[in-house]
């Protein structure tokens, strides 16, 4: 039984958690049901269901901790599990930064199931590969790609009453496409939670036409170029950047938001005051779950107002080193910005780059944020308004907070999740000035 109902996982954490000689006990149930297929070259090539349920059990005796994890959930198994996270606990060091499970909560439940994903069959997959194929051979072109989709649950309970419970549903859609002589490529991604919001024929074409559209590309000598990043090229960089927002590390210096002296930068301005960004697990088209991943309760959060730190992550062993209220973690990204589409941005240009996609991006400079990554995909010139030509491919070095203080324009946020992350977040499409491009590459 992969998807267990809320009584289901009351019940069975409630045994765990009974069967414990520990201080404290924590237990957690997840579960989930996956189904994907894989095209390329224009042919199915795999396709699968998985389906899986795991217990994690996490004692402590003081500030000793053991965590064990099992798949059976007989009598015999869970009496097995617990005895061994615990005799785990009696061989461990203590922690000295241990901070005791939290007490009994309330959680506002969020909309992060919807059935018409969960409904997702064998049929509606194959539908999907041979829709992206055929719309790909009808213009002599090549497809290859991914959907995956989902339904999972998650529940937790503990020894001081607290319980938890909640089901989500997701849909990943991306689709490469190639020339027939490998010259041009184009690419497209969609991630939604209700599979109803999920329209493979108009991506498709997206892709299509930047791959027909960007044989030929041209050299461009590199530089700082005004640039339009569409979301999904943004998302790999902002997604990067909110690594470092933690209390900690710009307490103790380690973050681009630390402070010359000591402390951290909140209530400075450290963007473009047209920067607003906050998490929200009630977001309507962004849902996260209602708690993290220490149970504390989620709420609309700002982070950065008017482009002004207005928050940090402060964990619950560093709150109260640092006599702070703790923070949960958030469970999205939501960046505000205006009403414009790509489309438009680019007919507002006098001239510039637009960029499909980031991607293979790394740190240079913690302290900066200064990250090096590629285009891909798609990166075309812009002049007078219109898509002139395509590009051949850069290499970038650019820091994600000094180009959200070289903002033109922004224009409407969309549903994203980055490569480098699986934080979904919202994020509009931007034009930002004197972005830096360090070199050519050839790939395409």
């Amino acid at each position: 039984m992969a998807i267990f109902t809320e009584a289901e996982a009351r019940a069975l954490l409630t045994r765990v958690v009974a069967l414990s000689k520990a201080d404290e006990c924590t237990a957690e149930l997840t579960g989930s049901i996956d189904g994907n297929v894989r095209f390329a070259l224009n042919a199915i090539s795999t396709s699968g269901i998985v389906a899986n349920t795991d217990l994690a059990v996490q004692v402590a005796f003081g500030k000793r901790v053991g965590t064990a994890t099992i798949n059976s959930f007989d009598d015999a198994s869970l009496e097995r599990v617990v005895r061994r996270a615990e005799d785990l606990a009696r061989l461990a060091p203590e922690n000295p930064e241990f901070v005791p499970a939290v007490a009994k909560q309330a959680y506002t439940p969020t909309n992060t199931f919807s059935q018409s994903t969960a409904d997702i069959t064998p049929d509606y997959r194959a539908r999907v590969a041979s829709d992206s194929i055929a719309a790909c051979k009808a213009q002599k072109l090549v497809a290859a790609g991914f959907l995956q989709d989902g339904q999972s649950f998650v529940a937790f309970a503990n020894s001081k009453g607290n319980f938890g419970y909640q089901r989500s549903s997701g849909l990943d859609y991306t689709c490469t496409v190639r020339s027939e002589d490998g010259r041009g490529s184009g690419w497209v991604g969609r991630n939604v939670q209700d599979a109803n919001a999920f329209v493979p024929a108009t991506d498709i074409r997206t892709a299509a036409r930047k791959a027909a559209g960007s044989v030929d590309a041209r050299a461009l000598e590199p530089g700082k170029y005004t640039v339009i990043l569409e979301p999904a090229a943004a998302a790999g960089l902002i997604g990067f950047m909110f690594n470092f927002f933690g209390a900690r590390e710009a307490d103790e210096g380690r973050s681009f938001l630390s402070k010359k002296g000591g402390g951290n930068k909140v209530g400075e301005q450290v963007f473009d005051p047209r920067v607003n960004i906050y998490a929200d697990p009630a977001h309507p088209e962004a849902p996260a779950l209602p708690w993290d991943g220490d149970g504390l309760p989620r709420s609309r959060l700002q982070i950065v107002r008017d482009g002004k730190i207005a928050s940090l992550d402060y964990s619950r062993y560093w709150a109260q080193k640092q006599g702070k209220p703790a923070t949960a973690s958030p469970g999205n990204i939501i960046m505000a910005g205006g009403t414009k589409s790509t489309a438009d941005l680019v007919r507002g240009t006098q001239k510039g780059i637009l960029v499909t996609r980031t991607w293979y991006i790394r740190m240079v400079d913690p302290q900066t944020v200064l990250l090096t990554g590629l285009t891909r995909d798609g990166t075309f010139y812009i002049e007078n308004g219109e898509i002139k030509y395509p590009l051949k491919n850069f290499r970038f070095n650019e820091s994600p907070v000094i180009m959200l203080n070289n903002i033109d324009e922004l224009g409407k946020p969309v549903r994203v999740k980055g490569d480098e992350s699986d934080t979904i977040m919202m994020l509009p499409p931007m034009r930002l000035r004197d972005f830096t491009f360090t070199s050519l590459s050839d790939a395409v």
